[in-house]
């Protein structure tokens, strides 16, 4: 049996920062454990940016991210396994791992679990009508249209306003689909200010506040879903009903915590919501068993979640070495808005804060800083936008890309059917530039993918 100091289960921006920070702080052998080909989790997919104002000081895309918390953990000197499915622990902190190689038997001293989570599906919503296809969870869209290179479908109705939801009725739009709405059962949003405004407002899409879908139509393929008002008991209000024709249904209806794993360990989890029982030091009821991120407790903010994992990391390193260990502390970690913006704001994305701008004349009132003032002006005269979205290579892989600077609002459409058209020629280095837009605008490749898929180098390209 392999005997380590930390095995981290998980390869996650939480598990990336616990396994880096746990080598940083003293311990001498540790081991990442990623059930996926690649590291970086649920990041390799989110190609859009706004990752990294917090930790990095700059607006990032997922694969960006990903990219430098790989890099970190490979300084740092971590191990690392990945296709590896860890399918069992004990309370003496003995893994069990299945891999291509077969199973193995690990032990530590010290255990961070960073599982992540899952998202809810059509199961726990009880809503009535056949079982057709076309209906996917916001997670599974992102992974189809943003690794895959598959549309689910032409007409969409979104189920939610989380921020993945949100962020799909974006990038399904600028795709070439038609998102007929985002319905959501309670009075406000449920995602970032900021997602609200720039996914869904920006782009002219419903947004059906205090509806639900209550019946879904279809035989072998979706065809419709029906919607309808809710009364502040979140049930339909009879005479509300009324068809939206639709070929995808796509659910953005909440996450929860991956912790089988740790159920099984006998880690105590929250019976409401799933999530690890810690204490003030991220330390599980199992002494020497630790836990991060999503797993823990659901937060918004990749920034916050490998905050989080440095700390899970660099108290197993002072746990193993008899240590005083370092509290975690909740408050002041998030602070950007949630729902719907102010009347006539604008969501300035240049900083951690996202302060709603109004402008009165050429007076700015609600930003926090002189960049929240230029943005809203600018905003007034012509609205920018980064552009994320993917190109293929002429061997038919994906490739994230996304654009030097803010390309105009109203040309973004333009460029998309541009970059839709493009093939490159394969090997692509990360960094590589191509053109696109009449002035010579380019997107810039953020991460190779392909021919890297298992590879954990963050600058391979393919």
């Amino acid at each position: 049996m392999d005997t380590y100091d930390v095995i981290v289960i998980g390869g996650g921006p939480a598990g990336l920062a616990a396994a880096a920070s746990a080598r940083k702080n003293g311990a001498e052998k540790v081991l990442l454990l990623e059930r996926d080909d690649t590291l970086g989790g649920i990041l390799n997919q989110c190609i859009h940016d706004g990752f990294g104002l917090r930790r990095y000081g700059r607006q990032l895309t997922g694969p960006e991210y990903a990219a430098r918390a790989i890099r970190e953990a490979q300084e740092a000197g971590v191990e690392f396994r990945t296709g590896c499915m860890v399918t069992d622990m004990t309370a003496d902190k003995a893994v069990t791992a299945v891999s291509r190689e077969g199973l193995r038997k690990l032990s530590a001293r010290a255990v961070v679990l960073s599982t992540g989570c899952r998202e809810r599906t059509r199961g726990t919503l009880s809503i009535p009508g056949p079982r057709p296809a076309g209906i996917y969870t916001a997670g599974v869209v992102q992974n189809l249209v943003n690794c895959r290179n598959i549309m689910p479908g032409k007409k969409a109705v979104i189920l939610g306003s989380g921020d993945i939801g949100l962020i799909m009725a974006r990038r399904l739009t600028l795709e070439g689909a038609e998102v007929l709405g985002v319905v959501e059962i309670m009075p406000e949003p449920g995602g970032l200010t900021r997602n609200v405004s720039q996914c869904v407002l920006d782009y002219g899409i419903p947004l059906y506040l205090e509806h639900t879908v209550s019946r879904i139509i279809g035989k072998r393929r979706l065809e419709a879903v029906e919607i309808a008002k809710v009364d502040a008991d979140r049930r339909v209000i009879p005479g509300t009903e009324r068809l939206v024709e639709c070929d995808t249904l796509v659910l953005s209806v909440g996450l929860i915590p991956e912790n089988e794993v740790a159920k099984g360990a006998g880690v105590a989890l929250d019976s409401a919501t799933n999530s690890v029982v810690t204490d003030q030091y991220l330390q599980t009821n199992i002494p020497g068993v630790f836990s991060c991120g999503n797993s823990r407790n659901l937060v918004d903010f990749v920034d916050s979640v490998s905050q989080q994992g440095e700390l899970a990391g660099k108290n197993a390193a002072l746990y193993i070495r008899g240590g005083a260990m370092e509290p975690w502390t909740e408050q002041g970690r998030e602070r950007q808005h949630h729902g719907m913006p102010r009347p006539g704001a604008v969501i300035c994305p240049v900083c951690p804060n996202g302060c709603e701008v109004v402008l009165h004349g050429d007076e700015a009132e609600g930003n926090g800083c002189l960049r929240g003032a230029v943005f809203a002006m600018q905003e007034r005269r012509t609205p920018m936008r980064m552009l994320t979205t993917t190109v293929r290579t002429e061997d038919g892989k994906l490739l994230p890309v996304r654009s030097e600077g803010p390309v105009r609002k109203d040309e973004l459409m333009k460029l998309m059917r541009e970059l839709r058209g493009m093939r490159i020629q394969a090997p692509v280095p990360a960094g590589y530039k191509l053109s696109a837009g009449d002035d010579g605008r380019v997107a810039r490749i953020v991460l190779g993918r392909g021919t890297n898929r298992g590879s954990s180098d963050p600058e391979a390209g393919i």
